[in-house]
């Protein structure tokens, strides 16, 4: 059932268009994630499907009775209010009937008291508010109030405070906490995963996957997205396509779509020449009969649907980082490292007992949920904070450069080029906007104030000057919190070929499965190092719940002597994996048996009488059955590969 349509919508400012001819539909139960470059008009889009801004053309339509719930970039709490205060209020119609409730059993007691037999009213009235009661979820929205709060890291120590006291990371999960206890039957979420660690994104996931409404996420985490969402709307170059299925799904689609749509271009350009060189080769030879021909074809041409040719990627980020010169060997030495925050009261222990080694080269990831100290690790490593215990030790020529998640480093007062030219002295300005062009700063753009920059801007800006700064360690705090996935792409790549050192804290398990040469989790009692990406964490963090391991900082690889719960552990995940490929390799059947089927019909078609003169046809089915038989031989070296790997 489709529960929300737009027809052609389009959103513009003056002679500047956003947005332009959007055309989707949504069905009940559908989620749906919005992507694109930052600016590209995600956001705008969540904006008109709200109902906060009109739409410059077309029109949008929501099912009757269907409630919207809109998380924004910001929110709208008071800042006197205090959390718990914040989230009870969404329950004003259960607290309205509680009152109720008590109001008519307290004259039902006094009828008793009197001796009297209560009135029916009363009675019935009763019935009904019991009945409201349950059907609002009176009985449980407290237990459930209470799972949700402490599922976005909001325990009873933090009900009381105000909001004016929370950080924007904690006002932005108390507001998911909210609209997710507001149940609509639309979410609208806007970055939802910001701010969040990565046991909290895990329990969204799995939150939204059994979630009975509808969701439309705007969102730049690559791996959310292929856990919650069965479509993708990409908005770009002011347009919007859908595509079914995940991301990884959407970017083989996009793939797929671009060279067909360039194939078809080409295809058809190359065809159209052929005919202009046919008709003017009959035009010269000046026969009655070949002038006729050519007329002939020349009306034909004119009628020819012509393709447009398909608009290029957007310009994309330039960058390498390039060290001055090499440190020594070893980079970061700790040894049992503490930190206690004694300046509030009562003092709050973050961790203890750190330990760890880090080499020149290395590509260190540290996980660890909101609030343990993993900012304040960073800070302590270049020496903005001193640690209440142990000790650490730099290598010889070790030179840090810093990306910091809050991007305070900025200075909202000075333009873009200012700001650079305010830590690089011996730079022109010429060369400065060059260097800025390669981020996409370019022309005027150089001129914005930082102060009114977006996230996404900013973290541009922040790359600049740490790519000018030539250190050999980075030192990188949620480096791609800000980042459309472009930019995250083009950052990675980037990363990967840097040949010195970087200390990342991150919680982009996208990120996380390719950059890591080892993953550092902060407990408060230590670290623990896992010895891969991703993926390895998790498996080596289940075998863990499975047999529980050390704590002390000791590192996790594969090893033999496994304990019979680890072994069990690994048989149940190879039997998965078994499972898993033999649908796949069934899958693979049906898709070769499909694209067979087609090539078969294709080849029907190209013989009909009707067919074998209309080139634009014979054009377009020879292209689709070229690009079938491409899919056909990948769908069979997969299949080959399954069956006997």
């Amino acid at each position: 059932m489709i529960i929300l349509s737009a027809n052609k919508l389009t959103k513009a400012y003056g002679t500047d268009v956003v947005l332009e001819d959007a055309s989707f539909s949504v069905n009940a139960g559908d989620r749906i994630g919005i992507i694109g470059r930052n600016g590209a008009g995600k956001t705008t889009l969540l904006n008109i499907l709200a109902g906060e801004w009109e739409p410059s053309e077309g029109e949008f339509f929501v099912s009757q009775d269907a409630e919207i719930g809109y998380l924004k970039q910001r929110d709208n709490f008071f800042r006197s209010d205090t959390v718990i205060k914040s989230i009870d209020a969404i329950f004003s119609d259960i607290h309205r009937v509680e009152k109720e409730l008590e109001e008519v059993t307290q004259k039902i007691e006094e009828c008793r008291e009197k001796g009297e037999a209560p009135g029916k009213d009363l009675i019935n009235r009763l019935d009904a508010l019991h009945l409201e009661f349950e059907k609002l979820g009176g009985y449980t929205y407290r237990s459930e109030m209470t799972g949700v709060l402490t599922s976005m890291a909001f325990g009873p120590e933090d009900y009381e405070k105000k909001i004016a006291e929370l950080s924007g990371g904690e006002r932005t999960r108390l507001a998911l906490a909210a609209l997710l206890l507001e149940k609509p039957d639309i979410l609208l979420l806007d970055e939802p995963t910001n701010h969040l660690d990565i046991d909290t994104l895990r329990w969204l996931e799995q939150y939204l996957a059994g979630y009975k409404g509808t969701v439309l996420i705007v969102s730049h985490d690559r791996y959310f997205l292929d856990k919650v969402v069965n479509r993708i709307f990409e908005v770009e170059h002011k347009h919007l396509y859908t595509y079914k299925g995940s991301y990884s799904s959407y970017a083989e689609q996009k793939r797929v779509r671009r060279e067909s749509e360039l194939k078809a271009y080409n295809n058809q350009q190359r065809e159209i020449r052929r005919q202009e060189d046919m008709i003017r080769i009959m035009k010269e030879h000046n026969t009655e009969h070949l002038v006729k021909r050519a007329q002939s074809r020349e009306k034909r041409l004119a009628m020819l649907d012509r393709l447009e040719k398909p608009e290029g990627d957007d310009p994309r980020m330039k960058f390498r980082f390039k060290q001055d010169f090499r440190s020594g060997n070893d980079v970061v030495i700790a040894e049992d490292l503490g930190k206690t925050l004694y300046d509030r009261m009562p003092y709050r222990h973050l961790f203890s007992h750190v330990n760890f080694d880090i080499k020149r080269g290395e590509k260190i990831c540290i996980l660890g949920p909101n609030g343990v100290g993993k900012t304040t690790l960073l800070r302590m490593l270049m020496g903005e904070l001193k640690p209440t215990e142990g000790r650490f030790k730099l290598g010889t020529n070790v030179a840090f450069g810093y990306y910091d998640q809050g991007q305070q480093l900025l200075h909202d007062d000075l333009n873009v080029l200012e700001e650079l030219r305010d830590s690089y002295h011996l730079y022109n300005d010429t060369e400065l906007r060059s260097i800025l062009g390669r981020f996409l700063f370019r022309g005027e753009d150089v001129f914005l104030n930082v102060g009114s920059l977006s996230g996404g801007e900013k973290a541009r800006l922040t790359l600049v000057k740490l790519m000018m700064s030539g250190a050999n360690t980075l030192i990188l705090d949620e480096p791609t919190n800000h980042m459309d996935i472009e930019s995250k792409e083009v950052f990675e790549e980037a990363l990967q070929e840097f040949e010195g050192t970087a200390i990342i804290v991150s919680h982009d398990r996208y990120f996380l499965q390719k950059i890591p040469t080892r993953i550092l989790e902060l407990t408060p009692d230590g670290v623990v190092e896992y010895l891969g990406k991703y993926d390895y964490y998790l498996e080596r963090k289940a075998l863990e719940e499975a047999s529980p391991a050390s704590k002390d900082g000791t590192a996790f690889e594969p090893q033999d002597g496994l304990s019979a719960k680890e072994e069990r552990a690994i048989k149940k995940a190879a039997e998965a994996e078994e499972r898993r490929r033999k649908r796949e390799i069934e899958g693979l059947e049906r898709e070769i048996e499909s694209i067979e089927e087609r090539i078969a019909e294709i080849e029907r078609e190209m013989q009909l009488p009707e067919n074998l003169t209309d080139f634009g046809k014979l054009s377009g089915l020879s292209s689709e059955m070229t690009e079938l038989k491409e899919k056909e031989d990948a769908a069979y070296l997969k299949w080959e590969e399954l069956q006997y790997n």
